[in-house]
């Protein structure tokens, strides 16, 4: 155990098992660990398993036999990350919910009241590891790695930060961890949809605010087969839930807010959906060190294999982002997020 005895850490505990097995590692490492629930969400309309979630989490922190709090960040919540989801897909955009829960709640609100509290660091249950020298590195578990929704951190924040299961080479080595120390998480199914908020549609989540308004759906050839219900219901790059039947598949490729009309690609011809450039605003960097230009490789999307690419500073708001070679369905409002190999440098929002 060591000096670690004296280390406190507060692990953020999502009552999966992914955080049950952090904590395990963190207490037989020896940390003075506090496991804390953190409540963002409850809207009667929209059914989140929270309740069950958190008895999971206490039941955990009771086989461990380490302290149990309860945050309250419903407001917060609403506020920072359900708000501005919300405003994003009024303006047309597609908004990354998980990255702004990262930044506002857990890295945010948790981070900082941890500290206030007298922690040495916070914990989380994401795939991803931190160096000697307290950069952000992807996970062992590639498959599995989560440094995409984390590019607005700094490295003021991973000094203080743990990710004990990043250096784990596997999902099963995971849940055998969590069987093996007897945790009622063990073989609990990973959750699916926004953080916090579970598996929500967004389509009928956004409903309320977003213009409903009917439009001609047209190939990038011209030929008109179908009709939309509000261009602000789509993604580029989306296949799925288009409604055009089973005459694709197609790819949204464009969305035409003039003409009020979606440009969809069949799948024979890609070219609409492919891009060469983009362009970054919000951007944020874990080092702050000033650059205006730089060599990266680059994601636009979760899972994807990072592309070569130039980084290039434009003006005190935007970047721009030049591939080596095309990339499919670039999205304003996505995160456009900068490697160096396994190291995650920092990211932005499409423009």
């Amino acid at each position: 155990m060591g000096q670690e005895i004296s280390k406190k850490v507060y692990i953020g505990m999502s009552g999966g098992v992914d955080s049950s097995v952090a904590a395990l590692l963190l207490k037989n490492e020896g940390y003075n660990v506090t496991g804390v629930f953190m409540k963002n969400w409850s809207d009667p309309a929209w059914p989140c398993p929270w309740e069950e979630d958190r008895a999971d989490a206490m039941r955990v922190c009771l086989k461990l036999g380490i302290p149990f709090e309860t945050w309250d960040f419903t407001k917060e919540y609403k506020e920072k990350v359900v708000d501005y989801m919300v405003r994003e897909y009024a303006v047309g955009r597609t908004p990354n919910p998980d990255v702004m829960c990262n930044k506002e709640i857990k890295f945010g609100l948790f981070f900082n009241k941890a500290i206030e509290l007298g922690a040495d660091f916070i914990a989380t249950g994401h795939y991803v590891r931190k160096s000697a020298d307290n950069k952000l590195l992807k996970a062992k578990y590639l498959e599995k790695d989560q440094s995409y929704f984390l590019w607005t951190l700094k490295q003021s924040q991973i000094e203080k930060c743990l990710f004990p299961i990043g250096e784990i080479d596997s999902k099963a080595e995971v849940r055998k961890l969590a069987e093996d120390a007897g945790l009622p998480t063990a073989g609990k199914k990973d959750s699916q949809g926004i953080c916090f908020m579970g598996p929500v549609d967004i389509k009928e989540f956004i409903k309320p605010y977003v213009k409903k308004e009917i439009g001609d759906i047209v190939t990038t050839f011209g030929q008109k087969i179908g009709t939309h219900g509000g261009l602000d219901f789509y993604t580029i790059g989306q296949r799925k839930g288009i409604g055009i039947g089973g005459t694709g598949p197609y790819y949204v490729a464009k969305k035409d807010y003039e003409t009020n009309t979606l440009i969809v690609s069949p799948v024979t011809d890609m070219s609409a959906l492919e891009s060469k450039e983009l362009t970054a605003i919000d951007v944020s960097f874990i080092n702050e060190e000033s650059q205006t230009s730089i060599k990266i490789e680059a994601a636009i999307r979760y899972r994807q294999e990072p592309v070569s690419a130039t980084l290039e500073k434009v003006d005190d708001r935007r970047w721009r982002v030049d591939f080596e070679k095309p990339v499919r369905a670039v999205a304003s409002g996505q995160s456009v997020v900068f490697y160096n190999g396994d190291e995650m440098l920092g990211g932005g929002v499409i423009e």
